[in-house]
């Protein structure tokens, strides 16, 4: 009953051949599951470690006690991570700093956050797309990957946002592009849907714009990226991995 999905992972099915003799090669890809908690720690797995799933599910990644998973992402072996904290700090490095462990392991420090602050996101860096970083005061704001030099991974990390009175606290992150719409959720289950492109792209040490009207103590609470109906249709064949 204490058990809740912290993350889907969407994995393209892959087959080769054609009739009953096609053999399904999904797992046969060089890729990777990247998985990051509230306390900072990162761990890259082999994604056949997870081909055989049974019913009852496997061990992910152990987790410390007081530790959680917020996210986990999937990567091809060269792709860059950057993690987003509570108070607005971020630290940016390549998977090529994570060997693969196998799935009854803990994992290593990704960024250090301070005493009071933790990780809440976890995003791919894409050189086509930007980094959208919402407070929950309804803040929020784009910012070129450029702005984000890369670190060696285990420490405090830079700035993704100035956070203050203003903003409040860091609630998420995205990878976005232009064509991008999100739907932002506050504490009392407001929902809005706004266009990417209309959100002010701006630098890395700054507080960003009002993205949505707050009232008597609402907060927002999450972001989500909106899948159109013509996305969905070609994600048919898709296979969802889900991590307990």
């Amino acid at each position: 009953p204490d058990e809740k999905i912290a993350a889907t992972i969407r994995v393209q099915s892959k087959k080769s051949g054609a009739g009953p003799n096609a053999v399904d090669q999904t797992w046969d890809e060089n890729l990777h599951i990247v998985f990051a908690t509230r306390s900072g720690i990162v761990k890259k797995s082999n994604l056949s470690d997870y081909a055989n799933v049974r019913k009852g599910g496997i061990i992910a990644i152990q987790i410390e006690e007081g530790d959680r998973l917020i996210d986990a992402k999937l990567t091809n072996g060269n792709n860059e991570i950057v993690l987003i904290t509570k108070e607005g700090m971020s630290l940016r490095f390549h998977e090529e700093q994570l060997r693969d462990q196998g799935r009854n392991t803990v994992g290593v420090w990704g960024i250090r956050p301070a005493k009071k602050d933790h990780v809440v996101a976890i995003a791919i860096v894409d050189p086509t797309a930007m980094l959208l970083v919402t407070g929950e005061n309804g803040i929020g704001k784009r910012t070129p990957f450029d702005d984000y030099r890369r670190q060696s991974r285990g420490g405090k990390g830079i700035i993704t946002m100035k956070t203050g009175e203003k903003t409040g606290d860091v609630v998420g992150a995205l990878t976005v592009t232009d064509k991008d719409e999100l739907m932002l959720i506050t504490t009392k289950g407001q929902m809005v849907r706004t266009r990417v492109k209309e959100i002010r792209i701006v630098g890395r040490n700054t507080m960003g714009v009002k993205l949505m009207d707050l009232r008597n103590g609402e907060k927002l609470q999450a972001i989500a990226p909106v899948v159109s109906q013509a996305e969905e249709e070609a994600q048919t064949a898709d296979v969802s991995v889900e991590k307990l």
